[in-house]
């Protein structure tokens, strides 16, 4: 297994910039796992991933907390969820995300909560809230596809 990446990211923008990176690579299949506490900022970096997968500027990428899942279409459609409301495994079978992993790049917040709802094969990051307001970011690959953006990513960053 490839070792984890961690990044900083000082502010939203940077934030943004990350995911956007990481969006850029992204293709139908790809799963990526986000963590972390409730204003960590997995939202913010969702919205850097639908630039990166070509989502269109004026189109409003918010959490899905009660919509549950949105999808936005682009270079390869963006599907993000958010199992935070969820309380039951046996409602993850209503949102379709089955259906989403083999036709579009999925991103879900909470994955940790409901970890089985996903392919074993994903990216997973964590984000802490650092002591001064910036984040913290782990990127720990599942498997090789995922170490392979892990790879793209250190590579962008020298």
């Amino acid at each position: 297994m490839a070792e984890p990446l961690t990044m900083i990211a000082p502010t939203a923008a940077a934030m943004q910039e990350i995911g956007e990176r990481l969006g850029r690579a992204l293709v139908a299949g790809d799963v990526i796992a986000l963590s972390g506490p409730l204003g960590a900022g997995k939202t913010t970096f969702v919205q850097g991933l639908a630039r990166g997968t070509g989502v269109p500027a004026g189109r409003h990428v918010a959490s899905p907390t009660f919509a549950l899942v949105n999808e936005h279409p682009g270079r390869v459609p963006l599907v993000h969820a958010d199992l935070y409301r969820i309380a039951d495994p046996r409602e993850l079978d209503e949102l379709g995300l089955s259906d989403a992993f083999d036709r579009a790049a999925v991103a879900i917040e909470w994955l940790d909560r409901f970890p089985d709802a996903a392919p074993p094969e994903r990216l997973e990051i964590a984000i802490a809230i650092a002591d001064d307001g910036g984040r913290r970011l782990t990127l720990r690959p599942r498997g090789e596809r995922a170490a392979t953006l892990v790879a793209a990513l250190r590579d962008q960053i020298g």
